[in-house]
């Protein structure tokens, strides 16, 4: 059978595949349409294993909120930022986000076994197989979590395209513009500032023994510092422990919009509960920055492609 332009430019279409991967897919299967797809789903798995080793620590990270009550955050890798900024690679990372906040998976294993929300016919580990073929990179789904709002509300904020996402839910009995604006003013502040935690509360003892641990060695190794007397050295790590706890704990943070730079997110909720007419309350958070952990390659993009042109 002919294989003609129209038929090439269809499947490219369909699949997002290459102009001369689809003519041969054409080719190959005798001009069928569902077997040349087919046939680029069989070529694309075979690419995507040769991708796997390559380093993915770019992407972006999507959150998709369901009515201010349930939010999906997830972290989908790729190996260039160019290919984060990719509308097709951004759709597919949105669909990520909806597969799992309707999904029911404990783990990223049993996360990728689910059926595809686009076709059941498929698993989320195929879908990620075929966009490895389409884009041409290796991708991974590194983490997703979701959150519930059993009092209260579940706000989210996406900084610098995807770099950093943030998802925070609030008690509070009184749900308004106005509370939704405040949780998404302290989701900013947890983009920017990274606490590790909510308050105090959530530290445990054996962390705040360990730091004081850390802290005493740091003193007796210095000359100077370790001469002093012993209730010298534990007023010092007792001062250095809570300037350490107000830099990790959110409502210790000063708060980033304060307008005398000394309001705290402590003070600053208890404004917004005061104009509420409730208490609002920060009840967990949680904040995903693409690639953080992650090895990131050293890469010359000009000489990567003068090397692919030889």
């Amino acid at each position: 059978m002919a294989i003609t332009a129209a038929m090439v430019k269809e499947l490219r279409e369909m699949t997002g595949a290459g102009m001369m991967d689809c003519k041969k897919a054409l080719g190959e299967t005798d001009g069928n349409m569902d077997e040349a797809v087919e046939y680029l789903r069989k070529n694309g798995q075979a690419k995507a294993e040769k991708k796997a080793s390559r380093i993915a620590a770019e992407g972006i990270v999507k959150v998709v909120v369901d009515d201010n009550k349930r939010a999906a955050i997830v972290e989908v890798n790729s190996e260039t930022d160019f290919v984060a900024k990719n509308e097709k690679f951004q759709a597919y990372v949105g669909l990520v986000a909806k597969q799992a906040l309707a999904s029911d998976a404990a783990d990223m294993d049993a996360f990728m076994e689910e059926a595809w929300i686009e076709d059941s016919s498929k698993t989320v580990k195929d879908a990620l197989v075929e966009q490895v073929a389409v884009i041409g990179e290796n991708l991974k789904i590194r983490r997703f979590e979701k959150v519930e709002a059993e009092n209260g509300c579940v706000v989210d904020y996406i900084h610098g395209g995807g770099r950093i996402g943030v998802v925070t839910v609030a008690d509070t009995s009184v749900v308004n513009d106005a509370v939704k604006e405040a949780v998404r003013n302290l989701c900013m502040q947890i983009a920017a500032l990274n606490p590790k935690y909510v308050s105090r509360d959530e530290i445990s003892d054996e962390y705040i023994a360990h730091e004081k641990e850390i802290l005493r060695a740091q003193i007796m190794n210095d000359p100077k510092e370790s001469q002093k007397p012993e209730k010298v050295i534990n007023g010092m790590i007792e001062g250095r422990v809570s300037k350490e706890l107000k830099e990790i704990c959110l409502v210790d943070q000063v708060y980033v919009k304060a307008a005398d730079g000394k309001q705290t997110v402590g003070q600053y909720l208890a404004e917004v509960s005061k104009e509420a007419g409730t208490t609002v309350s920060i009840k967990k958070f949680i904040r995903f920055e693409t690639g953080e952990g992650l090895e990131k390659k050293s890469e010359d993009f000009a000489a990567e492609v003068a090397a692919q042109m030889k």
